[in-house]
């Protein structure tokens, strides 16, 4: 799966994250659609690294995994403004 983020930087889900990191953008994509606000939305970023997959402990979040979660917590707040307005 391919992700472009607003800024135009395309990343390929299989290829530029490590296993562990994919199941955390798992979680994370659906936390975008979900968070209450863009606090929640780096709470449950911030639990997810801390856990690991399967409670494996920490994740290091790579460069790649900073780019695309920064761009998730900026679809959360366009969201949250879009909703603010309806």
């Amino acid at each position: 799966m391919l992700y472009t983020t607003q800024k135009g930087e395309s990343f390929d889900l299989e290829k530029d994250f490590s296993g562990p990191e994919r199941h955390i953008l798992q979680k994370l994509l659906l936390w975008r659609d979900l968070a209450a606000s863009v606090e929640e939305f780096r709470r449950k970023k911030q639990e997810a690294l801390n856990k690991g997959w399967g409670d494996s402990g920490p994740v290091p979040a790579s460069r790649n995994m900073q780019v695309l979660t920064k761009d998730l917590e900026e679809e959360v707040a366009r969201r949250l403004r879009a909703a603010q307005q309806d």
